[in-house]
């Protein structure tokens, strides 16, 4: 994958610390393994040691160096409950209520990145990415100047050049249906992210229709965000709206929209809500043979990560690197 190499690079020079919060599953245990024999990213496994050891001695993996953590077993447990009941204490937390809460990993392990105990967060292998968003909006929150946590998916795949061709695509697994002020937070966040891939972001608000050749509120909410992220982020290539052929196609862009700067060679996509997010990065993996990476979560003060249920133990490995990569 394009950037590997430099993000272990800078791992190296700043280790860091990552909760995998399924310490259990078998695709968790075989990259901590793969994880723990190099030297720039040590992950916490979360549950019952003797569990997490008989699981990994059953799968034929070496966790041997790996810090556990059990939730239910945990010397600082008083002091993550305290700090929790403060953050939440508008919401009336009370100590009795919290206790139960913080034994679950997902929000156990957000608290050890909310009091410094880890850097960096990657759960989701086998719940929802509404149970990694959940504790990481309570207990993490957004960082100053946004509104919302978004997501993006890197997107990879070999090209004919010999280089890998790297897209990005937010949002396809947070926001239903974001406004256009929304959407412009979404351009902002998607396009940092993609540069950290080594992407030179130039930005398509996508629509089913190009340049007003429908009407409709979808297409008039496109036009908005489109108009509001190019003021505010000018030194951004950014156009829209357009139709998906008109964003990658030069001779459709040509005779859609001549003179756009953005239009035939666009590489990060922002879509007008998460039905056409979802259905076209999964198109994009599945019938275009790019390999996905994400989601990737956005705009939080803390770098929190979520897995697809639907993961590999490669996945897992490189979603830590860009996890801690982020961090």
């Amino acid at each position: 994958m394009y950037g590997f190499g430099e993000m272990i690079k800078k791992l190296k020079e700043s280790p860091k610390t990552i909760v995998l919060t399924e310490g259990t599953d078998a695709r968790i245990l075989e990259a901590a393994s793969r994880l723990l024999a190099s030297s720039f990213l040590k992950p916490i496994l979360l549950g019952d040691p003797d569990s997490i050891q008989t699981a990994a001695e059953e799968a034929g993996y070496n966790i041997r160096g790996a810090e556990i953590i059990d939730p239910a077993n945990y010397d600082r447990f008083q002091e993550m409950v305290d700090t929790f009941v403060e953050l939440r204490k508008n919401k009336g937390m009370t100590p009795e209520k919290a206790e139960p809460i913080l034994r679950q990993a997902n929000y156990f392990g957000t608290m050890l990145v909310k009091m410094g105990l880890a850097d960096c967060l990657l759960g989701g292998a086998t719940y929802s990415t509404a149970d990694t968003v959940r504790p990481a909006l309570q207990i993490i929150k957004t960082k100053p100047g946004n509104t919302i946590v978004s997501s993006c998916f890197i997107l990879v795949r070999p090209s004919a050049t010999g280089d890998n061709e790297v897209i990005a695509m937010g949002d396809c697994a947070i926001n239903e249906d974001p406004t256009a002020d929304q959407l412009v937070e979404i351009c902002k966040e998607t396009a940092e992210c993609a540069k950290v891939f080594g992407v030179d972001p130039k930005v398509a608000f996508l629509s089913y229709s190009t340049k007003g050749s429908a009407k409709s509120d979808s297409v008039s909410k496109v036009q908005s965000a489109t108009k509001k992220a190019q003021e505010l982020y000018p030194e951004i290539p950014i156009d829209g709206e357009l139709q998906f052929d008109a964003a990658v196609v030069p001779r459709v862009a040509r005779q859609k929209c001549p003179g756009s700067a953005v239009a035939g060679h666009a590489n990060t996509f922002i879509f007008p809500d998460i039905n056409a997010g979802n259905i076209g990065y999964k198109i994009a993996q599945r019938m275009g043979n790019f390999d996905a990476y994400g989601p990737i979560l956005l705009g939080l003060n803390a770098q929190i990560n979520d897995l697809s249920r639907g993961c590999n133990a490669l996945e897992v490995y490189s979603m830590a690197i860009i996890t801690a990569s982020l961090a």
